[in-house]
């Protein structure tokens, strides 16, 4: 198996939500792969990632009248147990329902307590969206919460028109818990909502973003090609301070670069097996 993947699902010692060890973002990372059967090692971080989530040592104040949690946990959560198939589990139907619950009048979420705080975060409402349209069984929440992202264009103030942050222009992987307009294309995709108008701005953006418009490899994106220059670099200093022999051996150490597609188009790696349902943003979804 790939070295990459073995360390995903290896065991790390501390909270499930230790960046960027914990089993919550290992998780992630290996349904984002295209990880769809659990084995004993998966069923085990999923069970310490729902009773992390579900313990009662998480409190969800109401201040002015609007439920303030870090809903991105819970939603993250429920992308992955969804992608694992286990929607009919009590534990992932508790947090479905507790995020059509907490839902703000805007559509999104937001863990900000301040009183005055009304407008919900694109940073705290993309992996509840992303997690409730793949449980399918509250299509309301799921359609409020697309039309939240679908009112701002992806990535505009509704009020003033103006780019609300000129970092979620440029493209991430991971992006952990942070929004871009990739990410916001995706959820949009899965949503099935893709087609509407609203999206077209954003899609055009991703467009330019390649470097070479006619091909169709991940390798022609610029934060893919940053990648490959980082470790590049880190295999040249591992050789430099003698601690790997030669270019092969610190690629070995590093991890070697290859170019692959932006979500798996088909195929398995491992006991990972990519499936439409990733939300590959494409002209053909447009």
């Amino acid at each position: 198996m790939d070295p990459r993947l073995e360390a995903l699902l290896r065991e790390y010692p501390g909270h499930p939500y230790k960046k960027w060890q914990g089993a919550h973002w290992r998780l992630l990372s290996l349904v984002e792969l295209g990880l769809t059967e659990a084995d004993d090692r998966v069923v085990g971080a999923v069970n310490r990632v729902l009773q992390w989530l579900l313990g009662p040592e998480r409190k969800t104040p109401q201040i002015s009248g609007r439920h303030r949690q870090h809903a991105s946990m819970d939603g993250n959560g429920l992308l992955v147990c969804c992608r694992l198939g286990m929607q009919s589990d009590p534990r992932v139907m508790a947090l479905a329902t507790r995020l059509a619950h907490w839902q703000w009048p805007d559509g999104g979420w937001n863990c900000d307590r301040r009183p005055n705080v009304a407008h919900s975060s694109f940073h705290e409402s993309l992996p509840p969206l992303r997690g409730l349209a793949a449980h399918g069984g509250f299509p309301e929440a799921t359609a409020r919460a697309a039309e939240f992202f679908l009112r701002h264009r992806m990535f505009r103030s509704e009020s003033a028109g103006t780019i609300i942050n000129p970092e979620w222009l440029k493209l991430h992987w991971p992006a952990y818990w942070h929004y871009d307009v990739l990410l916001g294309l995706r959820a949009i995709t899965e949503a099935g909502l893709v087609r509407d108008g609203r999206c077209r701005e954003a899609l055009d953006h991703l467009e330019s973003q390649r470097t070479w418009p006619r091909r169709k490899m991940a390798s022609e994106w610029p934060a893919l090609l940053a990648t490959k220059g980082r470790r590049e670099r880190r295999c040249r200093r591992l050789v430099r301070r003698g601690r790997c022999a030669d270019d092969a051996d610190a690629r070995r150490a590093a991890g070697r670069w290859r170019p692959s597609r932006t979500a798996p188009a088909g195929g398995a790696i491992g006991n990972l097996t990519s499936r439409p349902h990733l939300g590959i943003v494409s002209r053909s979804n447009w």
